[in-house]
């Protein structure tokens, strides 16, 4: 539970940081509001076509007799549009890194450079094409593996009591993570970190990735909230990937050897701290 709190304390200094920074607000502000319109777009006109397609794709239904059939692809359509739904919160973060890609690059590094003691943060000395094609590719492996998930959960979903308790908080669960990573992945691209070392990252701190994705997965659910956290949510996986990664620590510092007492001035020859030089050994003029 601690770990938990600790991811979801990311996510709220994140929204602090931000807000702090007004100027970076406005301007992390501008890839969700692009990546919004898209996406409403689409589930509107899923919305509107929904119907059309489980009819078009249970055609063996036409002769059942009312209600059976109303009720039978009625609850098609409603799990169509539940997936079509989770998938948009899946991808969204994903599509709004990808168009915002230079905008969340310039938030990011920012949050690098007030949290440095020395003013400076990572690059990772890429042309900017050649970051947008990781970026692009990294987020279709991470999509891949999401689509997997949502089909998974999506058949689980027809299991009595299961279907309608456990598999919904598994769902958010995978939508925080992979949110979680997808965030995070702004930070860790400029570190020269593959995907598969950011997975492993985020799985061995499980719980703080889960405190930090699956309260943002419940905020996106909400119209235009996910907007106005992304500026304070790449700022936030800014500040868990420094704290994850150990990059706050201050290197130990060695300790000092003791200064040497000069020999004293005299005939004698004398060695460390003022005492006569002892004999090496092995060396036979010495006895």
């Amino acid at each position: 539970m601690r770990d938990l709190g600790t991811g979801f304390g990311y996510l709220a200094k994140g929204q602090r940081w931000v807000a702090g920074h007004g100027r970076w607000f406005g301007f992390g502000l501008i890839p969700g509001l692009i990546t919004l319109v898209l996406y409403a777009g689409a589930l509107v006109g899923l919305a509107f076509g929904a119907d059309d397609l489980i009819a078009w794709a249970t055609p063996f239904a036409d002769d059942w007799s009312s209600p059976w059939i109303g009720l039978f692809r009625g609850f098609l359509t409603v799990l169509l549009f539940a997936l079509g739904l989770f998938l948009a919160v899946i991808t969204f973060t994903a599509v709004t890194l990808l168009v915002g890609q230079p905008f969340y690059e310039s938030l990011s590094e920012q949050v690098d450079k007030s949290e440095s003691p020395d003013g400076t943060a990572p690059e990772s000395g890429l042309p900017l094409l050649r970051e947008l094609w990781i970026s692009a590719r990294d987020s279709l492996r991470i999509l891949v593996r999401a689509l997997l998930w949502a089909v998974l959960l999506f058949f689980l979903g027809f299991i009595p009591v299961l279907g309608q308790t456990v598999v919904p908080a598994i769902g958010f669960c995978v939508t925080g993570f992979f949110l979680t990573q997808e965030l995070t992945s702004v930070a860790l691209q400029r570190r020269r970190v593959e995907v598969r070392e950011q997975l492993a990252l985020l799985r061995a701190h499980r719980m703080t990735t889960w405190g930090f994705g699956v309260p943002l997965a419940l905020a996106f659910l909400v119209p235009f909230v996910a907007v106005f956290l992304m500026p304070g949510a790449v700022a936030g996986a800014t500040l868990m990937v420094r704290d994850l990664r150990r990059e706050n620590e201050l290197p130990q510092q060695q300790p000092q050897s003791p200064p040497q007492t000069p020999a004293p001035h005299s005939g004698q020859a004398s060695g460390p701290y003022g005492q006569p030089p002892q004999p090496m050994p092995g060396n036979p003029y010495a006895q």
